[in-house]
């Protein structure tokens, strides 16, 4: 399964940056794109009735929600998914994430299905996160405002890098001028 986590106020940003435009689409559409197909069942979580409008469109299912914290967001991801042996998030403002390397990461967790599944360029662990079924109960009972990376710091040992080849595949578009720079740094 997989969540796409598109929760943020967009507070650096200054306006929904999930909606802004990445190259002709909203950005939020390249999480879409690179994770079409690739998982039994996937769901946005979102605050923004125009990320969920975009992704009723495309059938993608949504959790729309009011709630405050990462760790909601998380909680209400997984909650909606059926029981599965393993649960990606991935966040949905890094316009560089190829679809290449989300299946990448699939094929490791296949290899070692009980072990925590992240990219990383050099020392830089990144997200996407693959967590195995082992790892819900921590990420339902996250303390608030925490994110899953509270529970990759638990279990460091756990936790297994594919190491990936352009280091802004793991960049967040937090802000306009990084959106900017991103798009220049975009090859289709």
């Amino acid at each position: 399964g997989c969540v796409i986590m598109a929760s943020g106020l967009s507070k650096r940003f200054g306006s929904n940056k999930l909606m802004a435009d990445f190259r002709g689409a909203p950005l939020i559409q390249r999480a879409l794109d690179a994770t079409e197909g690739l998982f039994s069942h996937r769901v946005v979580v979102t605050r923004h009735e125009s990320v969920a409008g975009l992704c009723r469109e495309q059938n993608v299912d949504v959790v729309l929600h009011d709630l405050p914290h990462r760790s909601d967001t998380v909680r209400l991801g997984l909650e909606a998914l059926p029981k599965l042996d393993a649960c990606m998030f991935l966040p949905g403002d890094q316009p560089l994430l190829r679809r290449e390397t989300v299946a990448m990461l699939l094929e490791n967790w296949r290899k070692n299905p009980d072990r925590i599944i992240r990219p990383a360029y050099e020392d830089n662990e990144g997200s996407p996160v693959l967590f195995p079924a082992w790892a819900f109960p921590e990420l339902l009972s996250l303390p608030e405002g925490k994110g899953g990376g509270a529970v990759v710091k638990a279990h460091p040992h756990e936790v297994c890098r594919v190491l990936i080849a352009n280091p802004f595949e793991l960049a967040d578009a937090d802000t306009p001028e990084t959106l900017e720079t991103l798009k220049g740094l975009w090859h289709d």
